[in-house]
């Protein structure tokens, strides 16, 4: 009897199996998620050559002219040495580990999750995959105040391949577009796009790209030939939060 439930969960029947038990799933980025990995024995005990976590999520890539949706590994860790797990034996590991500031967020069709994986030799590997949902942190959301109370509204905000120049440690970047719906930009602007760069917790580089309203044929012109489009790069420090608004009023103004 030991021989053939041996043989079944080398295939997957009545093996060991997994499940994540998360603290909470709304996190930022920066922040520290805690949980628990519950592993419990099939039929019969079997080796756990390694247990990982990894952190996933989903960009645009393009490829021959073709887009289509890409999975990129963020980051792996792994938990424990091997050991044996017993014949329905239960066992919980806790577990802890930062979000990576770069960590995008969850907004549109960007999903990031965890997957946790048991290495077992001849067998199956079980897994078990828990999503995340990753909300702005203090310095992000001070941002994106800012750009909203200028009158900006947000339309789009999509992780996409990146090119080499614009690349640190992820293959993309998240770009998050708005257009502006009222205040002093309205009729000036076709839209501003941000990218996030953090340096720290109380510091991020940010991307801007200013779209400036064509106006007259010198302004269609430049439309055409692509020469509408301003970057501007800004280190944003906590501190700066209080007064960000003016001073990305005075920025933007710039390339109007």
């Amino acid at each position: 009897m030991s021989f053939f439930n041996k043989v079944f969960a080398s295939v997957g029947i009545g093996a060991a199996k997994v499940d994540t038990k998360l603290e909470k799933d709304r996190v930022m980025p920066g922040e520290e998620v805690r949980g628990v990995v519950e592993i419990r024995g099939g039929n019969t005990e079997q080796k756990i050559d390694d247990i990982y976590l990894s952190l996933h999520t989903t960009y645009i890539k393009e490829s021959d002219d073709r887009k289509y949706t890409a999975t990129a590994q963020i980051d792996r860790f792994r938990l424990t040495q091997s050991f044996i797990i017993q014949e329905n034996e239960t066992k919980e590991i806790p577990f802890s580990f930062r979000l990576p500031l770069e960590m995008p967020l969850t907004l549109g069709r960007t999903k990031v999750w965890v997957s946790t994986g048991l290495d077992i030799k001849n067998a199956i590997d079980p897994g078990d995959k828990d999503y995340l949902m990753v909300v702005p942190n203090q310095l992000m959301q001070g941002v994106f105040n800012a750009v909203s109370d200028l009158g900006f509204r947000l339309r789009e905000a999509d992780c996409e391949q990146a090119p080499r120049h614009l690349r640190r440690n992820l293959p993309f970047i998240q770009e998050f577009e708005f257009v502006p719906s009222s205040g002093p930009f309205r009729g000036r602007l076709d839209e501003l796009e941000l990218v996030f760069y953090p340096n720290s917790e109380n510091e991020v580089e940010i991307l801007m790209q200013v779209d400036r309203r064509a106006r007259g044929i010198g302004g269609f012109l430049s439309e055409a030939m692509g020469m509408d489009e301003t970057y501007v790069r800004m280190n944003i420090h906590a501190s700066d939060l209080p007064s960000l608004q003016h001073t990305l009023q005075n920025a933007i103004g710039r390339y109007c």
